[in-house]
C-alpha cells in the first residue's frame, strides 16, 4: 500500500535578511517589517552588516538595532566552527552549496571571491535562523542579501525557502545571468514596479513569470497628513529634495535650474536632505553657480523630524536618472507638497502627469525650470496637485495596503498559516480603490 506523505506544517516565522539594517536609507523596510509584525507575522530581523549605531536617528531605528542579529564583524574562530558545523551536519549539502555559488559568480577571481564571501555569510544566518525556527528567509534587493539568502536556503535543504524583493535601480546593478538563476530558483519575487517586474520577466521563461509580484512600497498616511503651510502665497519658492547624495539622484540638474530660475527672475531656494559621495562635489558646484547662499544641505535627517522639512516647503524635486517608486515621493504626496519629478522606470506609476505632480524628462534642466515657474506663479496650481498627490497615496500606497498584499503572497506560498477573514478586495477604510494586484 502506497503511503500518502503528510503535508509539512506550515511556517509561522520569516526573516527579513538586509545588506544593512536598520538604515537611514532603508525606512521603508522598518515599516513594512513593522506593518507586517503588526498583521500577526513573527518577522526575524536579519543585517549582514552591523548599523552604525551614531546613523540610528529615529527612535524605531534604535528599536530594531536591538532586535536584529547581525553577521559582520564576525570573529574569525565564530566561522570557522559554525562553518565546520554546517559541513559536519550536512556534507553533501554544503559541497552542493558550494558548487551552486561558484556557477553564479560573474567571471573573474573577484566574483569568485565574492561568492566565497556570500557563502561565509549564509553559514552563519543558516545558524541562526535554525536557532531561530526559521525557515524562509526574505531578501531585501537583488544584491548581495538576495545570493546570501538563496545560499541559505540551498543549505537548509528540504522544507526551507527563499524570496527577495527588487526595488529599482538594484535590477540594473545586478549580474543578468546571475539575477535571471535567483528569479528561477525563489518561491517568489517582489516588485514594487510594473516596468522592475517586466525587467525580470525578460531574464526568464514564462513559467517563472506567475512568481513574480508587484507590490509597491507603501506610507502610513495618518503619519504624513497635510500640514497646509506650503498652501500659503509667498514671493519666494522653498523647493525640497531628498535623497542620498549620488550622481543618479540627478541633484546637479537640479542646482543648474535653480540658477536658471533665478536668472528668469523667479526668487527660489533650495533645501537638500541626505548625505553621500556627491556632496562635497554638489557644494562647489552650488558655489560656482552663485547659489551658496540659496541652497542649503542639511545632511542626513531622522524620520523624527523630516515631516517638519515637508511642511515648510512648497514644492517638492527629485530630478533622479533611476528610480524604482520612490517613498521619498509618496511622503511628499501624502503631505500634499506639489511633486517634480523625472518621468523614470516606476515614477509614472506613482505620480499621474498633471493630477498628482509634474513629470519630466531626465537630466533636463530647463525641463525643471519650467515646472518649478509654473508652481512659483501658481498658488492655485500648487494646492491642486497637492490634493491630487494626496488622493494618489490615500487610494493606492498605504502602508496597510501593501502589509496586507503581502501577507497574502506568504500565505499563497505557504510560508504563514492562511490568515482568517481576508478579501482580494480590501475595504475602502484601508486606503484600496480595489483589488489586491499581484499581476500573476
Amino acid at each position: 500500500m502506497r503511503r500518502q506523505r503528510v503535508p509539512e506544517p506550515e511556517q509561522r516565522r520569516v526573516a527579513y535578511l538586509c545588506d544593512q539594517y536598520p538604515a537611514i536609507s532603508h525606512t521603508f523596510i522598518l515599516r513594512e517589517v513593522r506593518a507586517l509584525r503588526a498583521l500577526g507575522i513573527d518577522i526575524e530581523t536579519i543585517s549582514i552588516r552591523r548599523s552604525d549605531p551614531e546613523q540610528l536617528l529615529a527612535k524605531q531605528d534604535r528599536e530594531e538595532f536591538s532586535r536584529t542579529f547581525a553577521v559582520l564583524p564576525l570573529h574569525v574562530l565564530v566561522l570557522l566552527t559554525t562553518h565546520a558545523r554546517v559541513f559536519a551536519a550536512h556534507p553533501r549539502r554544503y559541497v552542493d552549496a558550494l558548487r551552486l555559488a561558484g556557477s553564479l559568480a560573474q567571471p573573474g577571481l573577484r566574483g569568485h571571491l565574492w561568492q566565497l564571501f556570500y557563502l561565509a555569510e549564509a553559514g552563519v544566518v543558516w545558524a541562526h535562523c535554525r536557532r531561530q525556527g526559521v525557515r524562509h528567509i526574505h531578501a531585501q534587493f537583488t544584491s548581495p542579501a538576495a545570493d546570501v539568502a538563496l545560499l541559505v536556503a540551498h543549505l537548509g535543504g528540504h522544507g526551507w525557502s527563499w524570496s527577495f524583493a527588487a526595488h529599482g535601480t538594484d535590477i540594473f546593478e545586478a549580474d543578468r545571468r546571475g539575477l535571471g538563476e535567483k528569479v528561477r530558483r525563489a518561491r517568489f519575487v517582489i516588485c514594487v514596479s510594473d516596468f522592475g517586474r517586466s525587467q525580470l520577466m525578460v531574464l526568464v521563461d514564462e513559467r517563472h513569470w506567475a512568481k513574480i509580484h508587484v507590490i509597491p512600497c507603501g506610507i502610513d498616511v495618518r503619519e504624513f497628513a497635510p500640514q497646509g503651510s506650503n498652501r500659503s502665497p509667498r514671493q519666494h519658492l522653498r523647493v525640497l529634495s531628498v535623497g542620498r547624495l549620488v550622481a543618479s539622484k540627478g541633484h546637479a540638474v537640479l542646482l543648474d535650474a535653480l540658477a536658471q530660475l533665478r536668472d528668469d527672475g523667479v526668487s527660489a531656494s533650495l533645501d537638500v536632505i541626505g548625505d553621500g559621495p556627491s556632496r562635497q562635489a554638489l557644494e562647489t558646484r552650488a558655489r560656482a553657480l552663485g547659489l551658496a547662499e540659496h541652497v542649503t544641505f542639511h545632511g542626513r535627517v531622522g524620520q523624527d523630524d523630516i515631516r517638519r522639512h515637508y511642511a515648510a516647503a512648497d514644492v517638492f524635486c527629485l530630478p533622479s536618472f533611476a528610480e524604482g517608486v520612490p517613498v521619498v515621493l509618496m511622503e511628499a504626496m501624502a503631505m500634499e507638497l506639489p511633486v517634480v519629478a523625472s518621468g523614470v522606470m516606476g515614477i509614472p506609476e506613482l505620480v499621474e502627469d498633471g493630477r498628482s505632480g509634474l513629470l519630466v524628462p531626465p537630466g533636463r534642466a530647463r525641463a525643471l525650470v519650467e515646472s518649478l515657474a509654473a508652481l512659483a506663479t501658481s498658488v492655485d496650481l500648487r494646492r491642486e496637485l497637492g490634493r491630487g498627490g494626496r488622493e494618489r497615496i490615500e487610494s493606492a500606497f498605504s502602508l496597510e495596503r501593501s502589509a496586507l498584499a503581502l501577507r497574502e503572497v506568504y500565505a499563497g506560498n505557504r510560508i504563514i498559516a492562511e490568515p482568517d477573514g481576508v478579501s482580494q478586495h480590501l475595504s475602502d477604510d484601508s486606503g484600496s480603490i480595489g483589488p489586491i494586484d499581484h499581476r500573476r
